[in-house]
């Protein structure tokens, strides 16, 4: 089923390409967000011919084989005044950020009116080649993980379906058959995106480490671990450096990633023990050993799931806008997430059945930092499925 929300993203793609060329655009996102049915949408609805191709294959792809593409896409636009060039899972291709950067440098020169969109399904390396190679050039959209209204809209599912079995669409109907659920995504969200956009894609010494850490951060999502515990729990683990390393890649595939702590001071943040959190609720149930029934009647898995699905909600809510979500300790003192845009902060407490072995600290936190809200989710507060349904911005207007 179409995703519903992508009407946006078609009408923002859609609205760029009506205008004078002006910058390559980039949509940028996790395995199964729905980039590739933007594209494809967006090609209908234009008015000028379009040159669609993708180097999501076996086959390798190099960078005179994009020239080739390109070639293709310029003989449309001379021929039609306009058209469009659409590469999809464009990190395939090595060297790819050089080779666009010199095509399109020289279709500027010749005033050449061809679009170009870009695609892939790697963010971190996406946004790496772009900012190396095409400053000034490109316009980025992300594309997150589907929200609950979309599952809800697309599939029926109620809240708790939601936060267990998460936002993979291509999930929905196999649900009620758990075994062969949590066999798709192992098989062919996890094991693609950490083989094909992760591993391949970059230099990693230990690639069963980094295997080791995806599924113990999927564990310990909504934890506060420090990398020397980390190092403790796994086998040939390294150092921390090559931990944090492997945290920021795995984050940027839109799987799992590492909260840090808010502090007045940057220095302070950056050192900190990462929060764990998962992009996609699905990655935590996927590695537990609960149904969804038994989650649902376990205070403590369905309070770590609840917590992660808000935490996951704020991530994924707020890719393309200025706001920081963080988290605050102090001693035994915790906030579960703090929202910061400029010097504007919002405390988030997510209340649930969760056996915490840290006290509740936003009376604390109040205290020293006189926040702009403080939002209590779960139990006599806002109900979790009307705050996983309202934008990130709504918290901090």
């Amino acid at each position: 089923m179409a995703r519903e929300f992508q009407r946006t993203h078609v009408e923002v793609l859609q609205k760029r390409l009506r205008e004078k060329r002006k910058f390559i655009q980039v949509l940028a996102g996790p395995r199964q967000s729905g980039k590739t049915t933007i594209v494809q949408q967006t090609m209908d609805l234009v008015d000028f011919p379009a040159h669609y191709i993708t180097a999501d294959e076996l086959t390798v792809h190099t960078a005179a084989w994009l020239q080739q593409q390109w070639e293709h896409a310029r003989l449309l636009a001379e021929k039609n005044k306009t058209a469009l060039l659409v590469i999809d899972e464009i990190q395939k291709i090595a060297q790819w950020h050089e080779a666009v950067k010199r095509l399109w440098d020289e279709d500027t020169r010749k005033k050449l009116a061809l679009h170009v969109v870009l695609s892939g399904s790697a963010p971190l390396l996406i946004q790496k080649g772009i900012s190396e190679s095409l400053a000034g050039r490109f316009e980025l959209i992300p594309v997150t993980h589907w929200s609950f209204p979309e599952m809800q809209k697309a599939f029926g599912w109620n809240v708790q379906q939601y936060i267990y079995f998460g936002g993979y669409p291509g999930s929905a109907h196999l649900v009620d058959n758990e075994i062969r659920w949590k066999s798709y995504i192992k098989d062919s969200l996890i094991e693609t995106t950490v083989s094909r956009d992760v591993l391949l894609l970059n230099r990693v010494d230990k690639p069963a480490l980094l295997r080791q850490l995806f599924h113990l951060g999927c564990l310990y999502s909504g934890q506060i671990v420090s990398y020397q515990k980390l190092v403790g729990q796994l086998q040939d683990a390294g150092n921390t450096t090559t931990l944090a390393h492997y945290l920021r890649l795995l984050s940027g595939s839109g799987m799992l990633n590492g909260l840090e702590k808010f502090s007045g001071r940057k220095v302070k943040q950056k050192s900190s023990s990462p929060k764990l959190l998962v992009s996609n609720t699905a990655l935590l149930s996927v590695f537990g050993e609960h149904t969804f029934k038994e989650a649902q009647q376990s205070g403590d898995v369905w309070g770590r799931l609840t917590e992660s699905s808000v935490g996951a909600h704020l991530l994924n809510a707020s890719a393309g806008t200025s706001i920081e979500v963080l988290y605050w300790r102090e001693g035994h003192r915790e906030v579960d997430f703090i929202l910061r845009r400029g010097k504007k902060v919002a405390a988030v407490e997510v209340k649930s059945s969760r056996i915490r072995e840290s006290l509740a600290g936003m009376d604390e936190f109040v205290k020293q930092y006189k926040p702009y809200r403080i939002l209590l989710v779960g139990k006599d507060g806002i109900p979790v499925e009307q705050f996983l349904a309202e934008p990130i911005t709504t918290w901090l207007a």
